[in-house]
């Protein structure tokens, strides 16, 4: 009991917290009272990063410079452009013995970290021995620096004659320039050199950009091997036992070894794979003869690829094609025989690319998108979802740097398609990306995912392989289903970022967020396109975001999973199981006594079934005054992360297979887990079932408890102003229907069920 029993302080950080923050972007009426005079005394509310506070930044555009003197001594001229502001000095690439060079880069210095009232760009010869050489400079007034209103155009960059260092007079050379006061919704902020980012050098500037990323496109391949001919094995003296080979990339299938020995076998097995666009793997299909148990040798092979075969768009059937085989063996010769024995067998196949389905790369319970792969079968868009990242507090210490703790955090946020990662934060606790993002919502029964991640990259401190010398490490995730948020309606809440770790449970800050309104391969295939991307979405990241481990066994999962199924009423799973089966007619004479006490109970109608729908309408109106405020978090307790027994703790963190010594206790062991996986799926699925149930009255879903609530409304006054015999027994019979009338396609009322939101969402 001492376990379960939380301090007050340590459940309240647990909890989801209200903010206010300074949303929309909000300008001075007067614009030359310049970046130091710089208030917010009228309010200008832009459409764009309007969910977002607003971070002011100096931007400097370094374009090219003209006409600058060479060097007495060389005779040449290697020029790069330094600008400095106070402290912070950032430096365009130099170029070899070029007078006109062209950099177009673009340098952003925050607001917040200004120290000074003097801009001053340095044109600069770099030396390699000597110190470089003063060309010329060119000296700002900050107070005289425009301030730039999305969505005007850009500002257009100007000529400014160099002066002497020194400010003595002109000199000879011209530099193309263009500064400019705005914000993070620039479009030059992504790109440009930040001044909180001065520490990052070389490679590492190019891990700390914000980017977009899209999943590529992905499609099941479907494989119908139906049969072979003249499959020759090598000893002629027997029949092969022949079974078909299939790979695409590193996915690999057979089909069952054919049970009559022959030359002609037939299977007619169907082989499903994953696969993106663009193709780059091809199908290989191999014909093998099962000599033994444990040998099995090739006999044929052929590659085809991938933009060979049909897509599919609905149920019709694919016409099925031959394929010559190449012939492996001993019997292999070169030259003209080779030909004739190329055909010697070939095989029989049925393959197209199914574009009606959606691909699974994350799990079903907080899945962000259901579209089929086909763009031909998208519906319209019903809505737009946006989301403004705004900041994370009290982050911890995640790595060591010169011997103190440090934490370089980016976000990560993942809804359908489409992936986002906002700038590195360099060292700092407390990071501020604010940040805005938008997506088109296509069912609003999906999920949004956002987890926050330690860059470990930032300083190239990767390996000459190419292979990373450390992984981005989780501080946390927040989910969100976009069904139990009101229309357009601004959340500001602060999300407690609570992530699993050996030495247990721990909340590692708090992110601030403004919201308007076979999967293993599938994700296996999603992180290897995301990390050629640059920066590249490193695969710790996406297998995180996508929860690549949910199947694995958990004792923690399984309680929390056990204890949410025993909240609800022990008895409903089998009044439901009976009912089913006398609706199926499972048992006649069960269904036939049901019908007479059916029909026995249509005598006395009374108002049983306008009270109850009464009941239940004014039970949900009632509900509402208590429905949840705020969307769905991490629930620590609810996860039974903070009672976890540090054993059972060890064992969640364990590899699979395990790392124990013991032979016998390992076999025992990985048995046990894959067994106690299955059922912790099983219960993890009934508490869902029931949760949904109890979400019909509860709030959690606005759209589908109002529209549960108005039917209840309905049915009624349309029950007290219909006969109650009628309409009893006219349901009844419906419900009671031989199966021979039912239809095979899922009903109304059950596919909106499957559709509301279950606690599964606030899991860890």
């Amino acid at each position: 009991m001492a376990q379960q029993q939380v301090q007050p302080s340590r459940a309240e950080e647990y909890k989801l917290k209200d903010t206010s923050p300074q949303l929309g972007e909000r300008w001075p009426h007067t614009r030359g009272s310049g970046w130091m005079g710089l208030v917010y005394g009228g309010d200008k509310l832009t459409s764009t990063y309007d969910l977002v506070e607003q971070m002011y930044y100096l931007y400097v555009r370094v374009v090219k410079a003209k006409n600058l003197p060479t060097n007495a001594v060389t005779g040449s001229c290697d020029p790069y452009v330094e600008v400095k502001l106070g402290n912070y000095h950032g430096t365009t690439k130099h170029f070899d013995k070029r007078v006109n060079p062209e950099w177009n880069q673009v340098f952003a210095f925050s607001k917040e970290r200004i120290q000074s009232t003097i801009l001053e760009v340095y044109v600069k010869d770099r030396e390699m021995v000597a110190r470089d050489d003063y060309v010329g400079r060119v000296v700002f007034d900050l107070n005289e620096v425009p301030t730039r209103v999305p969505p005007d155009s850009p500002l257009a960059p100007q000529w400014y004659r160099l002066e002497d260092h020194r400010g003595e007079g002109k000199v000879r050379g011209e530099i193309m320039l263009a500064v400019w006061i705005g914000t993070q919704a620039d479009e030059a902020f992504p790109d440009a050199w930040h001044s909180d980012a001065a520490s990052v050098q070389g490679e590492g500037v190019f891990n700390i950009r914000s980017k977009v990323y899209v999943s590529p496109k992905l499609w099941y391949l479907r494989v119908n091997v139906i049969e072979a001919q003249d499959v020759q094995p090598n000893d002629k003296s027997r029949l092969p036992e022949v079974f078909v080979k299939a790979q695409v990339g590193n996915q690999v299938l057979k089909t069952k070894v054919c049970p009559t020995k022959t030359v002609n076998p037939m299977w007619n097995e169907d082989l499903v794979f994953v696969a993106a666009e663009p193709f780059e793997e091809h199908l290989v299909l191999t014909t093998e003869d099962r000599l033994s148990q444990t040998k099995d040798e090739l006999l044929g092979r052929i590659v085809l690829p991938l933009t060979l075969f049909e897509k599919r768009l609905d149920h019709r059937p694919v016409h099925s094609r031959w394929f010559n085989m190449e012939r492996f063996g001993f019997g292999v010769l070169e030259g003209e025989l080779r030909k004739e024995l190329k055909f010697s067998s070939r095989i029989h196949l049925r393959v197209c690319l199914e574009g009606a389905y959606h691909v699974m790369d994350e799990s079903t319970m907080y899945i962000s998108d259901t579209r089929p792969t086909a763009r031909q079968l998208w519906k319209q868009p019903v809505g737009v979802l946006e989301v403004g990242i705004l900041s994370a507090q009290g982050l911890a210490p995640m790595k060591k740097t010169d011997g103190r703790g440090t934490t370089d955090a980016y976000c990560v946020a993942k809804y359908g398609q489409k992936w986002v990662r906002t700038r590195t934060i360099i060292d700092n606790f407390n990071p501020k990306w604010n940040e805005q993002y938008t997506w088109e919502v296509y069912d609003p029964c999906t999920v949004i995912t956002l987890g926050v991640f330690d860059n470990c990259h930032v300083g190239g401190n990767e390996k000459p392989g190419g292979g990373g010398a450390a992984r981005d490490m989780r501080i946390g995730k927040v989910r969100i289903r976009l069904s139990t948020l009101e229309m357009d309606r601004i959340y500001t809440h602060a999300y407690p970022l609570v992530v699993l770790q050996p030495s247990g449970v721990k909340k590692l800050g708090e992110l601030h967020l403004a919201v308007d309104s076979l999967r293993y391969q599938a994700m296996s295939i999603v992180a290897s396109r995301l990390g050629r991307a640059e920066p590249p979405l490193r695969k710790e990241a996406v297998e995180y975001m996508l929860d690549v481990d949910s199947h694995m066994w958990s004792m923690r999962r399984s309680k929390a999973n056990f204890f949410r199924i025993t909240s609800l009423l022990s008895g409903t799973i089998g009044m439901f199981r009976w009912l089913d089966d006398v609706r199926r007619w499972k048992n006649p004479i069960t269904t036939l006594l049901v019908h007479v006490l059916f029909l026995i109970l249509i005598c006395y109608p009374e108002l049983i079934l306008p009270t109850m729908f009464l009941y239940m309408f004014l039970i949900g109106l009632w509900s509402y005054r208590f429905r949840p405020r705020h969307p769905p978090h991490m629930d620590a307790k609810l996860s039974w992360a903070e009672a976890i027994h540090p054993d059972e703790l060890d064992e969640e963190f364990d590899t699979f297979p395990t790392t124990k010594s013991h032979d016998i206790v390992r076999m025992r062991y990985d048995r046990l887990r894959s067994v106690a996986g299955r059922i912790q799926t099983v219960a993890g699925d009934l508490a869902t079932q029931g949760e949904r149930l109890q979400s019909l009255l509860s709030w959690r879903d606005p759209r589908a408890t109002s529209l549960f609530v108005v039917f209840c409304l309905v049915a009624a006054v349309m029950l007290y102003v219909t006969p109650f015999q009628m309409v009893a027994l006219l349901a009844g019979l419906y419900m009671l229907r031989h199966p021979r009338f039912r239809s095979k396609l899922p009903s109304v009322p059950n596919n909106f069920f499957k559709r509301l939101p279950s606690r599964i969402d606030s899991m860890l």
